[in-house]
Order: C-alpha cells, then structure tokens, then sequence
C-alpha cells in the first residue's frame, strides 16, 4: 500500500491534499478503505458549512459497518463529491483520486498531521 507523498494524513485515516488558494481536498486512505470494506453510502458535510479538525462531519457505509468520517482541518466546506455520493464504490477503487469526499477552505489546520512515512509507521504500529 502506498501513500502519496504529497498528502498529509490524520491518525483518523483521512488524507490532505496541500491548500491551493487556501482549499485544500480531503479523502480516506487506501488502509481506511480496505478496512471498511465495500462502500454503498457516504453521507457527506454540506456545501457552506463548517468543519472542526477532529469531529466528525459525515459518514460512510460499508457492507461491513458504518463508520465515522473525521475532518482533518478546520474550515468552510466548499465543494462535495457528487461522484462518491452517486457511486460509493469510488472510495475502495480510487481513494486517492475520484473517490475524494470533499474540499474545505481551511481556516486552522492541527500540528500533528502526519507525513506520508508517519502515517505508515502509525498505521503498521497498530
């Protein structure tokens, strides 16, 4: 399993894309994913609100269970994957790419956001 080096992750399992013009994009990891299983419903925070770093603002359902899905940052939501929503499945098959979940205008961001190498080291530790 490989983690893009670009993107910074949550211990939470969620992916950072870098802010451009202050938005960054925000998805699950490849690990989070196989985890859960088979997607069929993601229930996704709504365009103009705000997130918390750390609370949860959505979730997604597998076959398996339903699990929380956690912001990494704090800030306004501006855009939602309507793919995802229409298609679920794009969170298993491509959790780096179209399966993104939603885009925020990130106001704070949390210092213990982990690089690519960390959050293998976290996910391998436990």
């Amino acid at each position: 399993m490989s983690n893009p080096q670009q993107l910074r992750y949550s211990k939470e399992h969620e992916w950072l894309s870098t802010a451009e013009d202050g938005v960054a994009t925000v998805g699950i990891t490849e690990f989070a994913a196989n985890a859960l299983g088979d997607v069929v419903f993601a229930q996704l925070p709504e365009v103009g609100s705000t997130v918390t770093a750390g609370d949860t603002c959505g979730e997604l359902e597998s076959t398996k269970s339903v699990s929380d899905l956690y912001s990494p940052v704090t800030g306004e939501v501006t855009e939602t994957n309507e793919d995802v929503v229409n298609d679920p499945s794009l969170v298993n098959s491509a959790p780096f790419e179209g399966g993104w979940l939603f885009k925020v205008r990130v106001t704070e961001e949390p210092a213990d956001l982990l690089s690519a190498d960390e959050y293998k080291a976290h996910t391998a530790a436990g």
